[in-house]
């Protein structure tokens, strides 16, 4: 790794040095790491993922997230929603998944919560995420510049309780943030900083 946190590819291309030399890691970052992501399901797949990747590494979610999909229906709201304990149970048997009854039971509470939000208002989650976006500040040059919460992402842990979610603490939620693209944590030097 380079004294900035990069990593040279094969491809030549330099990258923020969290991947390594992971495939996934790689084709995550590439493809997906700090892309705006829109849409209410979309970012309920996110929420679920990140609360599921509480106290583990990202790396287990994405190897798991086709497991994941499966699993949970495709994070449609509605189906995941009308989950009751004979799913939390099938849920809990299957290795696709992280095995976490709090987590699964969670995810069925949160989707719960969605379905109400955009019922309501068609876009609600979407636009109660994206309030939270903060102004543009200088691209980090190190993996040390990288926070691990910020007040943003507080605020939004803040909102997203108070809308009844669970699993939505300020680190949960800045890893949201960079997931979905509000905020861009690609290192200077970064093949994607320089595209983004």
């Amino acid at each position: 790794m380079s004294p900035a946190g990069l990593v040279a590819g094969a491809d030549g291309r330099s990258r923020c040095g969290w991947i390594g030399s992971d495939p996934e890691y790689l084709r995550y970052h590439d493809e997906e790491w700090g892309r705006p992501l829109h849409g209410d399901r979309e970012l309920f797949e996110k929420i679920s993922l990140e609360a599921f990747q509480s106290g583990l590494s990202w790396i287990t979610i994405l190897r798991r997230r086709p497991g994941f999909r499966a699993a949970f229906a495709a994070f449609e709201p509605a189906v995941v929603a009308a989950f009751d304990e004979a799913d939390v149970e099938r849920l809990m048997a299957d290795p696709g998944i992280i095995r976490n009854r709090a987590k699964i039971e969670a995810t069925i509470a949160n989707a719960r919560v969605v379905l109400a939000l955009v019922a309501e208002e068609p876009g609600a989650l979407d636009r109660l995420v994206w309030s939270h976006a903060p102004a543009a500040r200088p691209r980090p040059r190190g993996l040390a510049e990288i926070p691990a919460t910020t007040p943003e992402s507080v605020a939004l842990s803040r909102a997203l309780r108070a809308a009844g979610l669970r699993f939505v603490g300020p680190t949960t939620a800045y890893a949201l943030m960079q997931s979905a693209g509000l905020v861009d944590d690609h290192l200077e030097g970064c093949w994607r900083a320089r595209e983004l």
